[in-house]
């Protein structure tokens, strides 16, 4: 399984942007997708899961109401329609996959592919 991340690029506060992850290979119902970031001189962070097969979301209280995550199981496709983008949002963009669903993905240590991510730069 291969993941890559595309949509990312420099905007100002307030824009909008949309993050795509393209998997070649299966992915199975039970799997859960989503998407971790990793600010400069941070350590990476949960952003957005996404259940597979139901499409149940999760989303890390710092982009709730401002992030939608959705996937096109047709094109094997995971996105990540970011609003409302301030400085804070600044960082890299990693999509994962976590074969034992969306619990497991929130928690982060149980991931089985990563992306090789894409860079959101938001200035004020």
């Amino acid at each position: 399984v291969q993941l890559v991340e595309s949509g990312g690029g420099t905007v100002q506060a307030g824009d909008s942007l949309r993050l795509s992850c393209v998997v070649s290979g299966r992915i199975y119902s039970s799997s859960a997708m989503g998407w971790f970031r990793q600010a400069p001189g941070k350590e990476r962070e949960f952003v957005a899961a996404l259940d597979w097969g139901y499409g149940y979301t999760k989303y890390a209280d710092s982009v709730k109401s401002r992030f939608i995550i959705s996937r096109d199981k047709g094109q094997n496709t995971l996105y990540l329609q970011m609003n409302s983008l301030n400085s804070e949002d600044t960082a890299v963009y990693y999509c994962a996959v976590d074969r034992q669903g969306l619990a497991s993905l929130r928690m982060g240590n149980g991931v089985d592919y990563w992306g090789r991510g894409t860079l959101v730069t938001v200035s004020s």
